[in-house]
């Protein structure tokens, strides 16, 4: 499904393969009927258009069916031939496509009810699954009225986030010392006009204006603050609250009304992450956080990396995920204001943190040339936006502030965490990593920043593992093996029963199958393929940690020797990433003075399993910090400061970015630490080296 390349408004399912745009039935002609085109023997635009079709034929080709997704009884109309993942994104129902749609991650599973689907082969269902009428949502076309019921295991679930409420403004205390939003209000005491003082009435307001210190020199207003004026001024005896929009070089007047209808100013920190959405709302008075919540970023059905998203910008258009993006952020917005019984017109101020190609396409701005040498994007600073221009749910006149970025892979999530964590102040030299999908890291300190990024991907995530997840209800998070049978001891988020493995947990369990001897220094199975706690899964050995019979589920929760080498890929990018940055200033881990981790999925990493893996360097413990969510925190102390705005232009700029996407010293870094914990043993010293005796080796 795409929009009509005349008709933006219209939806549509015709596609010229040739040209690569949509036409709706209105605009159903070829554009090029008397050349060859090899696509024309399988182009339905063409054969309406030429092939003489009467409307009945064309009617039946652009017939709808009725979808119904159980257990929330959603309903929705579909073209025939609409795959089961776009219905379900066009309903707002969240199905996990860590492939883009590919049909290679086999996690969009989905049980029909009841009706006839197409579906295509595919091996990553097992046959008790297909009987149980399973189906890849991304591979399963509709035909005919339908029921669809989402399994438990492929549900969205409440993410797992710390620092929310209460306890985020514990943490953010102090950080602002001096309050001044982008959207600064005034109350002020008008004088009555006389016969002596005929001024108009925005006159009367600016020359009180300019006596409470506000420049209206480079002050405008529009028409729509003209009309609220003669009543504004004059119900409350000429008592009136003005609001200032402040912008780079001018001042704009966006909104006055009486003192008796002032309500609470909010303001909205986002930060818009590949994988989850953050929103805190804050008391713009206080400073107070007065509630939050986070969810899954909806894109993610588009692919859980940026170069995915933007791929899928290019096919089915940048529209489509701006308005995924959109929605989760209007959502959460809704689900945190619901507690405070206020109104989204109250959001006068919203500041967006994250990675550059996020925030292109959440402001509908071409991505291609991110992923295209040489990586530029297309805006690195922003201008205020208003929430209006933006499709964002606030006041119409609320300010918009974009944390800038400084390259195409480093972004304003990054100039956050600097901002945040204040390293860029001081003399000590600081290793900085913002441990999620993208793997952004900084080395430097008051003198200097260099960032580069890592090409991680979505491993750490859970995205291209067979069962691995977010750190949702029932994710493993903790694991340890049992050094002589290898049973597995778990813990699982929220203490439900297990539905996969998040990355936390897949550090741990890496760490402990290559200390207990189960795999080797090549990250390969060296346990007996006759343990019970081995398997073949897809012409492949997997290590058992847990039978489905313990969870009431239709397989075995397993790790595969492919998530083992996604999850070594990862942890070797990153690794390579610190030694290929260090040396680009002659420096090495011994001269780091503190090593700063950010990000959600930092918090509940356990840093010594972490370096046993190779994934950190093996320096000194003490020298590990970790600071949480550093996007949300660096985005809520720019929402109540322009002196932390202008900071965060002045740290992108100073910022320098190292490519590593043709360098050949990073690919030998990474060639060298796809082992565990690496191939040069000397750099691990305190990483035990003797693996336990057990009679299931080979």
């Amino acid at each position: 499904m795409g929009y009509c390349i005349n008709h933006p408004e219209i939806e549509t399912r015709y596609l010229c393969m040739k040209h690569n745009i949509y036409l709706c039935e209105h605009c159903l002609e070829c554009r090029d009927p008397d050349i060859y085109c090899k696509f024309r023997s399988s182009c339905a635009i063409h054969f309406i258009s030429k092939k003489g079709f009467d409307s009945k034929t064309q009617k039946s080709l652009s017939k709808e069916f009725s979808v119904v997704f159980l257990p929330d009884d959603v309903r929705i109309k579909i073209p025939k031939g609409t795959t089961l993942l776009e219905a379900a994104q066009k309903a707002d129902i969240y199905v996990n496509a860590s492939c883009n749609g590919q049909g290679s991650c086999g996690k969009c599973r989905l049980i029909l009810e009841s009706g006839t689907l197409g579906n295509k082969p595919t091996s990553l269902l097992s046959d008790r699954e297909k009987e149980n009428g399973y189906m890849l949502a991304c591979q399963t076309k509709i035909a005919d009225n339908i029921v669809i019921r989402i399994p438990e295991e492929t549900l969205e679930k409440k993410l797992k986030t710390a620092g929310m409420g209460v306890d985020a403004t514990q943490n953010l205390a102090g950080l602002v010392q001096k309050f001044d939003p982008m959207v600064k209000k005034y109350t002020l005491k008008l004088e009555p006009p006389t016969m002596e003082d005929t001024v108009s009435d925005l006159e009367r307001l600016k020359r009180n204006l300019r006596r409470a210190k506000c420049d209206t020199v480079k002050m405008s207003s529009g028409i729509r603050v003209m009309r609220q004026l003669t009543q504004a001024v004059r119900q409350d005896n000429w008592k009136v609250t003005a609001s200032v929009l402040q912008k780079k070089c001018s001042l704009e007047l966006v909104d006055v009304r009486p003192v008796s209808q002032e309500e609470k100013s909010l303001g909205m920190a986002v930060d818009i992450g590949t994988t989850s959405i953050v929103v805190y709302l804050v008391d713009m008075q206080t400073g107070e956080v007065l509630s939050a919540a986070s969810g899954h970023n909806s894109q993610s059905s588009c692919g859980d990396d940026v170069i995915n998203r933007i791929v899928c910008s290019e096919k089915k258009g940048i529209k489509k995920l701006q308005k995924m993006a959109l929605s989760t952020i209007n959502n959460l917005a809704q689900r945190a204001l619901a507690s405070l019984a206020q109104s989204h017109k109250n959001i006068e101020n919203i500041t967006i943190s994250g990675n550059t190609t996020m925030v292109h396409l959440l402001l509908g701005i071409d991505a291609r040339h991110i992923r295209r040498e040489p990586y530029i994007p297309t805006i690195s600073e922003f201008p205020i936006i208003k929430a209006r221009n933006m499709g964002l749910k606030a006041a119409h006149y609320a300010g918009v502030f974009v944390m800038p970025g400084p390259a195409g892979y480093v972004g304003g999530d990054i100039v956050s965490g600097i901002l945040y964590t204040g390293f860029h102040k001081k003399a000590d030299i600081t290793l900085f990593i913002d441990v999620g999908t993208n793997g952004e890291i900084v080395l430097g300190n008051n003198e200097f920043l260099m960032t580069a990024a890592c090409s991680a991907g979505p491993a750490f995530e859970g995205g291209g593992i067979r069962w691995g997840m977010r750190a949702e209800e029932g994710a493993i998070e903790k694991i340890t093996l049992n050094s002589e049978t290898f049973e597995p001891d778990y813990i699982t988020v929220d203490n439900k029963t297990a539905r996969g493995i998040c990355g936390s947990g897949m550090i741990d369990l890496l760490s402990e199958m290559h200390i207990k001897g189960v795999l080797g220094q090549d990250g390969r199975f060296r346990i007996n393929p006759g343990h019970p706690r081995m398997t073949v899964f897809n012409d492949e050995s997997a290590f058992i940690l847990e039978f489905a019979k313990n969870i009431d589920s239709e397989e075995d929760i397993i790790f595969t020797q492919s998530d083992i080498r996604s999850l070594t890929l990862s942890k070797a990018a990153i690794y390579a990433g610190f030694t290929v940055l260090l040396e680009e200033v002659g420096m090495d881990f011994s001269m780091v003075d503190q090593m700063i981790i950010t990000g959600g999925f930092g918090q509940y990493l356990d840093i010594e399993k972490a370096i046993t893996i190779g994934l950190f360097p093996d320096i000194q413990r003490e020298k590990f910090r970790y600071m949480g969510n550093s996007s949300i925190a660096g985005a809520y102390m720019a929402l109540l400061s322009n002196t932390h705005r202008q900071q965060a232009i002045k740290i992108s700029d100073s910022m320098t970015y190292v490519d590593f996407s043709s360098s050949t010293r990073f690919m030998e870094e990474f060639t060298k630490a796809q082992f565990l914990p690496h191939t040069e043993s000397k750099l691990f010293p305190s990483v035990t080296r003797s693996y336990l005796n057990s009679p299931y080796l080979n």
